[in-house]
């Protein structure tokens, strides 16, 4: 039904209420250069009706100039409004177009699939909820492919539906749709998706866009536009962690003073005890405006202005937060940045940094490695090239509350500004990350508990040097890392057996056998795995001053948490040993499963498949344990520890 008519037919107060209320859905365009981007969106919006006359009017005469579809209307050109983008026959900038239909309302940013404008690509997706990656069924799964996909999935994007656009190209081949599905599906198992479609589509005949396809009676499910129409979104918004970025403090009169913000997450209610950040201040909301209305509750993403109780001190680029529900407020962050510029991104320059509405200096302290897009795997680097992305360290003048970009896509991420340019220079993504310690409380308490480990060491009769002398040996510890499956366990075990032989008293902390008792209790997030660590490094540094010898097999894939264990056990008595086996040859050892299930996308987390692994750059001693069979490299740890004097 046509908007006059349903104006005529409901009125035109009626109308527009019933419009405001359709839930809006933001979806993005992204595929490599000619997979039909433009022309998808373009025929979406003829299709169902929403391009005005005067428009397409326009378009029919653009046609004849720059059309490549004959004497047919050139769908694209409803988007590619850059007279450099019609001359040339791609996208460059990104093209956002606005329609609805009596179910939903819609936002689309039609992105560039060329590689030089993958910044652009990066800035048009930051804000969508879904992804149609475009495929050429002719080409399937390309580079830009693979790249643009790993980019939705790091921007939190969390529904994908990979169009094959083309079939009629194929003559509409059911078994060219299953091969090109399953090699997509085979490299989407390592992206954090939650919801992926497939469907076969042409966009320029129009087939399985707006109405069904008469070609293609072998595919049963629903067209595009009724697929975007039902995607569940609710489930996607935080409303637990209550975030309110202050924008503005809005003070009309004396008897008036309001703090104005978007909310990010979560839900404020008149009464509730808030906290702000980083004075830690607290008090209650007094009342709420929405649109200048009273109102008793406001969620994201509602823009609303909140007065408080007691007066205190907040001014803008502050976050009014839950008293109890805060996040980690910090000087330094770990994230994964896309870098926009020509100059690369060195370590050590100087940067503004925008985080919501905080703007402060900043620095790159560190580039943890570079991701290889085409393959998902980090590499080591030195600097960021444009359209790059890489794993960084941040450090700011003044502290960041922020979340981890999974948990809070606002809170989590921040932009870097060049200081002399004023130009946007990277986009980055808050990870959780070793300092991420500090949201949970644990670093206070760890400090407090070091404190109270060391007055009871002062008070000891017997002393550390005591108990190794009694044992005739000297306590170390040997800390072994690599990949899952590198043979790490393996070596420890067998390292084990011959000191054990010696005479020498010590004791194995298995990765796996910690996760069954001592850390049951923790999942595998980074948080998590970082507390599982500490605990191995504890329970070595009481074994050390007990007299024994602590041999440590845990994956421990980030260098700062191998640093951690080393200040913990003091770095005199701390041997770390890599355990160096390629990707390829691990998951050929895998007996259980576990590189499968991560590859299928039944699970998460994998070290080596979506998440990082930070081989140490100069490990005590390096082991090919891939190559050289286990006896011997048991030799050489031997070896080293008869070296460095800590077998006498």
């Amino acid at each position: 039904m046509a908007y006059g008519d349903q104006i005529d037919q409901l009125g035109i107060e009626s109308w527009l209420a019933r419009y405001g209320q359709r839930e809006m859905l933001r979806l993005l365009t992204c595929g490599s250069v000619d997979d039909g981007k433009s022309t998808l969106i373009g025929r979406l919006l003829y299709d169902s009706q929403a391009v005005h006359d005067d428009v397409l009017a326009a378009t029919k005469k653009a046609t004849t100039r720059y059309g490549t579809t004959g004497e047919e209307v050139d769908l694209a050109l409803l988007v590619d409004g850059l007279q450099a983008e019609r001359e040339q026959g791609i996208t460059i900038d990104v093209a956002h177009r606005y329609f609805a239909t009596d179910k939903r309302k819609f936002i689309i940013a039609d992105t560039p699939g060329h590689v030089q404008y993958t910044r652009n690509m990066a800035t048009g997706a930051s804000n969508c909820d879904l992804a149609i990656i475009l495929l050429d069924a002719r080409h399937g799964v390309l580079e830009q492919t693979r790249r643009h996909s790993f980019l939705c999935s790091l921007l939190g994007i969390q529904h994908f539906v990979v169009a094959i656009n083309k079939m009629d190209l194929v003559g509409w081949s059911e078994a060219r749709f299953e091969e090109i599905r399953a090699t997509y599906a085979e490299f989407a198992a390592r992206l954090q998706v939650q919801d992926i479609h497939f469907l076969p589509i042409s966009a320029l005949k129009g087939d399985n866009v707006v109405r069904r396809s008469e070609e293609m009676p072998w595919y049963q499910g629903a067209p595009l536009l009724a697929h975007l129409e039902s995607v569940h979104l609710a489930g996607d918004r935080n409303l637990v962690d209550l975030r309110l970025p202050v924008q503005l403090v809005l003070r009309p009169n004396l008897d008036f003073r309001g703090f104005c913000g978007t909310l990010a997450s979560g839900i404020l209610r008149v009464g509730d005890e808030i906290a702000t950040l980083p004075s830690g201040q607290r008090s209650r909301v007094k009342s709420l405006l929405v649109g200048g209305v009273e109102v008793r509750e406001a969620w994201a993403p509602m823009a609303v202005t909140v007065t408080l109780a007691d007066e205190i001190d907040i001014s803008r680029g502050d976050m009014i937060v839950a008293a109890n529900n805060a996040p980690a407020l910090d000087n330094s962050v770990e994230a994964m940045v896309v870098w926009f510029a020509e100059t690369p991104m060195q370590t050590g320059r100087q940067y503004l940094v925008k985080h919501t509405a905080l703007e402060t200096p900043g620095e790159v302290t560190d580039l943890r490695y570079r991701i290889q897009v085409a393959t998902l795997r980090s590499e080591p680097a030195d600097e960021l090239q444009m359209n790059e992305i890489g794993r960084i360290r941040l450090e700011t003048a003044r502290p960041l509350a922020a979340d981890a970009y999974a948990q809070n896509r606002t809170t989590g991420s921040f932009i870097l500004i060049d200081r002399m340019t004023n130009a946007t220079v990277g986009a980055g993504m808050v990870v959780e990350r070793m300092t991420a310690k500090e949201s949970t409380g644990r670093t206070r308490a760890a400090a407090a508990d070091a404190g109270r480990n060391l007055q009871l060491v002062d008070k000891r009769r017997v002393t550390a040097d005591a108990r190794a002398a009694r044992l005739g040996q000297r306590p170390f510890v040997l800390w072994i890392t690599g990949l899952p499956r590198s043979g790490k366990s393996s070596l420890a075990y067998a390292l084990e057996e011959r000191l054990f032989g010696d005479g020498r008293l010590m004791q194995v902390l298995d990765g796996e056998v910690l996760r069954r008792g001592l850390s049951r209790d923790l999942g595998f997030r980074g948080a998590d795995r970082w507390e599982n660590q500490r605990r191995a490094a504890e329970v070595a540094r009481l074994n050390a001053e007990s007299g024994l010898i602590t041999i440590v097999a845990l994956v421990s894939p980030l260098a700062a948490e191998r640093q951690q264990a080393r200040a913990i056990v003091g770095a005199e008595r701390f041997v770390e040993i890599h355990c160096d086996a390629p990707l390829e040859v691990c998951e050929a050892r895998d007996q259980d499963g576990l590189y499968a299930r991560a590859r299928a996308g039944e699970t998460v987390g994998v070290t080596g498949i979506d998440a990082p692994y930070e081989a140490p750059p100069a490990p005590d001693l390096r082991l090919d344990t891939w190559r050289i069979d286990l006896p011997t490299n048991v030799d050489k740890v031997i070896a080293l520890l008869r070296a460095h004097g800590m077998l006498e």
